[in-house]
C-alpha cells in the first residue's frame, strides 16, 4: 500500500512541470503562425491588386489634368461637333467687328437665308443660345418670301468667344498661379523643359519678360451698348438696313437702346417671348459642380431646358447647344454677358419713344400662369404693339417655328413695302489723296508738255 500511495504523490509533483514544459512549446506556435501569416500577406493577391489599381487610377487623373492644360486645337475641336453644327458654321460667314477703337475686332457669325431682294429679318437669339437654334424658324421664313439674317452674338454661337487684353505685371501668388496656367494653356506642360534641352538653360529672362507686359485671352463680357455696336456694324456691313428686328428672350435687354437710339435703321420690332431675363437659368453654369454635371452629361442638360424653356426640344439639337456652351470659354462668356443684361428698364418709357415703330408681341400661351401674367404685363406696357399668342414654350423657335414664321411673315408684310437707301461707298482718305495727287501731276505734265509743244512750234516758225 505504501508503494502505491507513493507513486500518486509523485504524479502531482510532475504535473506541475508538465505544463511548464507544455508552456514553452505554445510559444513556438505563434512565432511559427506569425511567419506564415506574413509569407500570405506578401503573396497575397489583393494588395498588389489594391496597389496596382490605385497607381493606375493617379496616372490616370495626372494624364487627364495634364491634358487639359494642354491647348486645345480649334480646328480639332470643330471636328468633334455634330454634323449638323458643322454643315450650319459652313453656311454662314463671319464679319469683324469693332467695339472699342484699340481692341482687336471681333469675329462674329451670321446665317442667311433667302433672297436679299425683299424684306429683311434680323433675328438676335437669347440667353444661352445661337443662331443655330433658329434654322428652322428661318426656312420657314424664307418660305413665305423674305430674307432672313441670324447673328451669333459675341459670347455665343460660333462668334468669339473670348477677347485679346493686354495685363501688365503678375499681383500676388494667385497671379503667378494663374500666369504659370495661362502660358501652359497656350504653349503646353513641356515648353520650359524644351527651352531647357535647346539652349541649356531655363528661360527665366523671357518668362520674366512675358509676365511684366503680356496679352491674355478672357471670356467676352460686353453689355447692351456693346451689344447695339455689334447689331449695328452687322447690319451697315450686310447693307440690310431698314430692317425688321426679331428680339426672342433676353435680346431685348440688349438691343432695347440700340433701337431706341438708331431707329432709322430699324423697320419694324417683333418680340418672341421677351423679358429682362432669360429662360435658360444662369445659376446652373455659375455654381462648381453643378455646371459641370450640367454640361457633361447631355441628360441633365436637357432636362434643364425641358423644365424651364421648351419641353419639345430633340436630343440632338439640345446636345448641339449643350456643345456650343461648353467649349471655348463659351460657359464663362454667357454668364459675363447674361450679368450684363439690361433688366431695370422701364419698357413702357422705353415704347414711349418709338410710338411710330411698328410691333408685334408673340407670346406663349400655355408655358405657365406666371409666364402668361408677364405677357398681360408686357402688353399693357406696349399698348400700340399687337399681341399674339402661340403654342409652344418660352424657346419658341425650337417647338413652333412654322406657327412662328407664319405670324411673323404676316406681320412684317402687312406693312407698307421698306426702301432701301443706297449709299454711296465713301473712298479711304489715302487713296483719295493719292488719286488727286495723281490728277494734279497729270494736269501739270499736261500744261508742260504743250507749253513745249508751242515752243517748238513757234520756233519753226
Amino acid at each position: 500500500m505504501a508503494i502505491i500511495t507513493e507513486e500518486p504523490e509523485s504524479e502531482p509533483q510532475q504535473q506541475p512541470r508538465k505544463p511548464k514544459t507544455k508552456a514553452k512549446r505554445p510559444s513556438s506556435p505563434p512565432t511559427h503562425g506569425g511567419n506564415s501569416n506574413n509569407s500570405n500577406s506578401n503573396n497575397n493577391p489583393f494588395s498588389f491588386w489594391f496597389y496596382f489599381t490605385l497607381s493606375v487610377s493617379l496616372l490616370t487623373l495626372v494624364f487627364v489634368f495634364t491634358s487639359s492644360l494642354s491647348p486645345r486645337d480649334p480646328k480639332a475641336w470643330f471636328l468633334t461637333l455634330p454634323a449638323s453644327l458643322r454643315h450650319h458654321y459652313s453656311n454662314g460667314r463671319t464679319i469683324k467687328v469693332q467695339t472699342h477703337p484699340n481692341e482687336t475686332p471681333i469675329q462674329v457669325f451670321t446665317f442667311q437665308e433667302g433672297s436679299t431682294s425683299s424684306e429683311n429679318i434680323v433675328i438676335v437669339h437669347g440667353q444661352g443660345l445661337s443662331s443655330y437654334s433658329y434654322r428652322q424658324l428661318a426656312k420657314s421664313l424664307t418660305a413665305k418670301g423674305v430674307h432672313v439674317t441670324a447673328v451669333d452674338l459675341p459670347g455665343h454661337g460660333f462668334s468669339d468667344k473670348s477677347v485679346e487684353v493686354s495685363m501688365e505685371g503678375v499681383d500676388g501668388i494667385l497671379g503667378r498661379f494663374q500666369y504659370v496656367y495661362s502660358e501652359i494653356q497656350e504653349k503646353g506642360v513641356f515648353w520650359a523643359f524644351d527651352q531647357m534641352v535647346e539652349t541649356g538653360q531655363i528661360p527665366y529672362e523671357e518668362i520674366q519678360a512675358r509676365m511684366s507686359k503680356r496679352k491674355v485671352r478672357e471670356p467676352v463680357d460686353l453689355g447692351p451698348q456693346e451689344m447695339g455696336k455689334v447689331l449695328e456694324e452687322v447690319i451697315d456691313s450686310m447693307g440690310l438696313a431698314p430692317v425688321h428686328l426679331v428680339l426672342h428672350d433676353s435680346a431685348l435687354g440688349l438691343c432695347a437702346d440700340f433701337v431706341s437710339q438708331r431707329a432709322e435703321l430699324v423697320r419694324s420690332v417683333t418680340l418672341i417671348d421677351a423679358a429682362s431675363y432669360g429662360a435658360f437659368p444662369l445659376w446652373v453654369l455659375e455654381v462648381p459642380v453643378v455646371r459641370e454635371v450640367v454640361l457633361g452629361v447631355s441628360f441633365v442638360y436637357a432636362k434643364v431646358v425641358g423644365l424651364c424653356c421648351s419641353k419639345r426640344v430633340g436630343v440632338a439639337d439640345s446636345d448641339a447647344l449643350r456643345l456650343l456652351l461648353k467649349e471655348r470659354d463659351g460657359r464663362r462668356a454667357v454668364v459675363n454677358v447674361g450679368k450684363r443684361v439690361n433688366s431695370s428698364f422701364d419698357l413702357a418709357e422705353w415704347s414711349e419713344g418709338l410710338k411710330a415703330m411698328p410691333m408685334q408681341v408673340l407670346w406663349s400661351a400655355g408655358w405657365s400662369h406666371e409666364w402668361s401674367q408677364e405677357g398681360d404685363r408686357v402688353a399693357n406696357a406696349l399698348p400700340q404693339a399687337s399681341f399674339v399668342t402661340h403654342s409652344g414654350g418660352r424657346w419658341a423657335q425650337e417647338d413652333a417655328a412654322v406657327e412662328i414664321a407664319d405670324k411673323i411673315s404676316q406681320f412684317v408684310l402687312s406693312l407698307p413695302k421698306s426702301v432701301r437707301k443706297v449709299e454711296e461707298e465713301s473712298i479711304p482718305e489715302h487713296i483719295q489723296k493719292m488719286l488727286d495727287e495723281a490728277k494734279n501731276s497729270g494736269h501739270d505734265h499736261h500744261h508742260h508738255h504743250s507749253h513745249g509743244h508751242g515752243h517748238d512750234h513757234h520756233d519753226e516758225l
